[in-house]
């Protein structure tokens, strides 16, 4: 599948943050980089369907998963039950116990989420978006929190991922787009 976005504008009370924004993002990872405020995030919630750009076009037939700035997680579920919750029926319990112990996560069953640090909840925040049924992943800033060698984890998840599928990575760290082998995308 390839992402194709075109000309997208968007302004907020009169000032541009998006413009004329064009793109082609196929398998692999593509890094959208700019200085804070740059709009970047908004990008994202473009793509994923959350805010309507002023003019342009983007894919309407992708199925997204993503990972927000905000981890998104119900605290008082442990790990499996944030993923039960938001997958359901789709979740298979063997595969996300795979995942969860990938990531550092496998001993973690039965405690809440309220209960793990900043990293353990960016790592189930990543866990729960590689899980989801997607055409295309949108990873904003997925790496905050994260010491190196779980950094690291998730590097690899995410390059095992862009093998199949676009993903798109808001980052600041060129260290990123270079371990990743991404195309960069500066707005």
């Amino acid at each position: 599948m390839e992402l194709h976005i075109k000309n997208l504008c968007k302004s907020f009370d009169g000032r541009p943050v998006l413009e004329n924004v064009s793109f082609t993002a196929g398998p692999g990872v593509t890094c959208v980089m700019a200085p804070s405020g740059a709009g970047k995030t908004t990008l994202l919630r473009i793509l994923l369907g959350l805010e309507r750009p002023d003019s342009g076009s983007t894919p309407s037939d992708v199925r997204w998963s993503a990972v927000f700035q905000e981890n998104r997680l119900l605290e008082h579920l442990d790990a499996m039950g944030n993923l039960r919750f938001v997958l359901g029926a789709a979740l298979d319990e063997p595969a996300a116990d795979a995942l969860l112990t990938e990531l550092g996560l496998g001993d973690t069953a039965g405690k809440p989420v309220r209960e793990f640090s900043g990293g353990m909840k960016r790592r189930l925040a990543l866990a729960r978006a590689l899980l989801a049924p997607s055409d295309a992943l949108a990873l904003d800033e997925p790496f905050t929190g994260l010491d190196e060698e779980n950094r690291a984890r998730c590097l690899a998840l995410i390059r095992r991922t862009a093998e199949e599928k676009p993903v798109l990575l808001v980052t600041h760290d060129p260290a990123d787009a270079k371990s990743l082998g991404a195309d960069v995308i500066k707005l």
